[in-house]
């Protein structure tokens, strides 16, 4: 970052121009998939694992296991 002092005056700031909004909605950006709630079993220090993973990356440790499975899931289907 640079250590510049702005500098800010009055006056005219010239002619303005109003630009299209180009950019997508938020619900456009990452779109959801359907899911569905499973109870499973695992074990205690995959579950720590995934839970130490997740912080350092800061993402929910849930989001990470459900990436596994549906990275695992995909693979499986290209056979």
């Amino acid at each position: 970052m640079s250590n510049r002092i702005v500098k800010y005056t009055t006056g005219e700031i010239g002619r303005v121009r109003v630009v299209e909004d180009f950019l997508p909605s938020p619900d456009e950006l990452v779109p959801r998939e359907d899911t569905v709630k499973v109870t499973l079993a695992l074990s205690k220090s995959s579950v720590d694992y995934f839970k130490r993973a997740a912080k350092q990356r800061r993402v929910p440790y849930q989001r990470m296991i459900r990436a596994l499975v549906d990275a695992y899931a995909e693979k499986q289907e290209g056979k």
